[in-house]
């Protein structure tokens, strides 16, 4: 059974920030704040950044669009979501976006149940805060991201033909 959940309250920029694949992630509220719940982050992705297509077999991830825009790939549909679209990829479906503008992009990300922040922790790069740049992904970064995610349920897959 899961702790209980508790008030969060944070100001602009607080949170743990992580530096992922390009991308920097800060956590707004995480399982033990949640009581196991889910868990919130607000990604900042530049021009080019995101993800390689992955499935999410433990939780469903949910993404609302606040600045910029992301092209999204969900199954074979591929969508391009502006600032103001949701957008959510259930657990099991083969997933992926990207920043495919000019500008940066920034978005909600929810994850549910918990988890995600634990597998963020464990492979990604703590960085000083959410306006710290991403930190270069290096063929380790992504040997380690391909070693860690099976633990997470998160299964990698190979970039689209």
């Amino acid at each position: 059974m899961s702790a209980p959940a508790h008030p969060i309250f944070l100001t602009a920029g607080e949170g743990p920030a992580y530096s992922a694949v390009g991308d920097v992630y800060r956590f707004l509220a995480t399982g033990e704040q949640t009581g196991g719940a889910y868990a919130l982050c607000e990604a900042r992705v530049l021009p080019g950044g995101g993800p390689p297509p992955h499935i999410h077999h433990r939780e469903d991830e949910s993404f609302f669009i606040l600045e910029g825009e992301v092209t999204f790939l969900l199954g074979v549909r591929k969508v391009v979501a502006k600032a103001g679209s949701f957008v959510q990829g259930p657990r099991g479906i083969p997933h992926a976006f990207k920043n495919e503008s000019s500008s940066p992009a920034r978005m909600l990300v929810h994850v549910s149940p918990s988890g995600f922040e634990h597998f963020m922790a464990e492979f990604a790069t703590p960085v000083e805060s959410f306006a710290s740049p991403p930190v270069p992904v290096t063929p380790a970064d992504i040997e380690k991201l391909l070693a860690v995610a099976p633990k997470f349920g998160i299964e990698i897959l190979p970039p689209p033909q």
